[in-house]
């Protein structure tokens, strides 16, 4: 059924047509040539440095305009030829760019704080930039002269050929065997089926699956050690290279995130896993199991209320549930809703999953594949979380710092999904519904809080051996993974064999040190939460200066101006306080 126009994008928003499209493709082509012929000049004066900075700024802005417009109309028709024909256009462009003007940042460094704030005083133009250098100055005894930098660009497209093989292997050339339920119909046992099959009831397909997809990988566990083996040593070689003390320090730097947060994350978080231990015996014993594996975490033990929820259900329940942030806030929610920003449902040769997008200078747009369930409900709440913090950042902040960084951008989305489960559960009208709330909220936090801490925790030991040139071997990491699984889980948890093969299932880890992220933004999202909806006004003020930073300071510091400290335990014990809370009130429950 074709879905009305209505809920769909209206990409004319940002390109009226394809040629105003082409248009910008060749203007940025020459602009990036306008700028590299500035190689070897950009700091010899403060107009100078200005011209280039501003030329430089226009040029990300448009390819930032061309690749996410060729990206929205490719998902959303993957068969059109003219969408894959733009998409490849716009990544080509992306790349090319990228090459030309690996130049730029060496040449900004041969400049020195002093130097800079000159410029500043001549040209005060440039106190736009000040964030920008201060970053850069910080990284300043990490970045080689343009030519080195060049030869390392090249080396860093040669490392990301390791997750190339890890993914042909395991998308491409990997053979997944076949199982059977309980009807007799088959199922591959591939990814594209786990999460489906480990929440349905019937546990002997879930164990099933469960063996024969993990003792898949396990048959190829030599190959995929060898191929994370070699990405974390172009890792250590690279943060050697660039006189980093470690890899993990390398890729924190990247974002200006002490080294602290991370270890404060996983320290924390290994203390407090009594609350983990104690919800899955819960588990165990709700589900009447003798013994609980990994193959039981994810069935619900709450039976879905089977409620669905139109999408102009879905709307005003998201409406009412961030009310609190303000009337603007909700003005522009409604904005999103009735002016095209959302692709809300699923079509023919439409792009799975949901994201948010946005380019400099226009809304931020929004992709679902909405179908009714209160899961889509709160990833529309997510999504919209993602947009709001987009919006607010872009309108308030100069192009150069309006991009948050990674660290909190899991932060917004994550407020909007805690306000929504919060009003749900005091709306809900029965005891079912409740404890479906509740349970859902402990396997997310489960799932999030402490599943991406062991795996931080996992990867930071794997990367640690092969800093002290021990290698990694298989059954190393097998064995180190069903450890961290026994420590976190608890003598309850019983560790199978397979286990120990789920580490080589994580593409994550081929972006070292990103999936602490997860844990490190729900911590804080729950905090905030609880602030607002405790505190009022104050704490919705201050959460509300935060969406309107961007990247305009480092995000540790941004997130204090919400309330949280992420270099302090606090935000964390916060999360597992309600973690503690929420188990409590489930057990009065059922």
């Amino acid at each position: 059924m074709e879905t009305k126009e209505e809920y769909t994008w209206d990409l004319t928003h940002m390109y009226p047509n394809i040629q105003d499209w082409q248009k910008d493709v060749e203007d940025a082509k020459k602009l990036s040539k306008e700028i590299t012929a500035k190689r070897g000049t950009v700091t010899k004066s403060a107009e100078k440095l200005l011209s280039t900075l501003t030329l430089n700024d226009e040029l990300a802005i448009k390819v930032t305009a061309i690749y996410v417009y060729a990206k929205m109309y490719f998902d959303q028709d993957m068969k059109n030829s003219q969408a894959k024909e733009l998409y490849e256009i716009a990544d080509a462009l992306h790349t090319k760019i990228g090459d030309e003007l690996a130049f730029l940042e060496p040449e900004l460094l041969e400049m020195d704080e002093a130097k800079f704030q000159g410029y500043i005083r001549l040209q005060p133009k440039l106190r736009t930039y000040s964030h920008m250098f201060k970053k850069l100055f910080q990284k300043k005894e990490h970045i080689f002269p343009a030519e080195i930098e060049e030869i390392l660009t090249k080396m860093n497209s040669l490392g990301s050929s390791f997750e190339k093989v890890y993914d042909d292997m395991t998308v491409n050339d990997i053979d997944y065997p076949e199982v059977k339920d309980t009807s007799g119909e088959s199922i591959t046992a591939n990814n594209a089926n786990y999460y489906k099959v480990l929440i349905s009831q019937d546990r002997t397909l879930r164990k099933t699956f469960f063996q024969a997809l993990l003792g898949t990988y396990g048959k190829y566990i030599n190959t995929i050690t060898s191929s994370y083996y070699g990405s974390v040593k172009h890792d250590i070689f690279l943060a050697k290279t660039r006189k980093y003390k470690s890899s993990r320090q390398m890729a924190l730097n990247e974002n200006i995130i002490p080294v602290d947060v991370y270890d404060n994350l996983i320290k924390t978080v290994k203390e407090n896993t009594d609350v983990l231990q104690e919800y899955i015996t819960f588990r165990k014993n709700i589900l009447k199991l003798d013994e609980i594996h990994f193959y039981d975490l994810f069935v619900p033990i709450v039976k879905d209320i089977d409620k669905t929820y139109t999408y102009e259900e879905a709307q005003e329940l998201v409406l009412a549930a961030t009310s609190v942030l303000g009337d603007d806030y909700t003005a522009v929610l409604k904005e999103a809703f009735t002016n095209r920003w959302i692709d809300a449902f699923p079509g023919k040769s439409k792009v799975s999953g949901a994201y948010a997008i946005e380019a400099y200078g226009h809304h931020p747009y929004s992709l679902l594949n909405y179908t009714g369930t209160l899961g889509d409900v709160f990833t529309l709440a997510h999504e919209l979380g993602h947009v709001m913090h987009s919006y607010y950042s872009s309108k308030n902040q100069p192009f150069i710092d309006s991009d948050y960084t990674i660290f909190t951008a899991e932060v917004a989305s994550t407020v909007n999904e805690q306000l929504l489960y919060h009003y749900l559960l005091k709306k809900s009208s029965s005891q079912a519904e409740k404890a479906l709330l509740l349970s859902n909220h402990l396997d997310n936090i489960r799932s999030t809080l402490y599943r991406q801490t062991l795996f931080a925790d996992f990867e930071s030991q794997a990367h640690q051996m092969v800093e002290e040139e021990k290698p990694l071997l298989p059954e190393v990491l097998s064995n180190l993974h069903k450890e961290l699984y026994q420590t976190y889980h608890g003598s309850d948890f019983i560790i199978d064999p397979e286990l120990g093969y789920e580490w080589a299932r994580i593409p994550h880890f081929y972006r070292s040190f990103y999936v602490y992220q997860y844990a490190t933004g729900v911590s804080a999202a729950i905090s905030i939460a609880n602030k607002v909806l405790a505190e009022g006004n104050t704490a919705v003020k201050n959460y509300r200066d935060f969406l309107t930073k961007g990247g305009s300071d480092y995000s540790i510091n941004l997130l204090k101006i919400a309330g949280v400290d992420m270099a302090s335990p606090e935000p964390i014990l916060d999360a597992i306080s309600n973690f503690e809370e929420t188990l409590k009130e489930l057990k009065k429950l059922i």
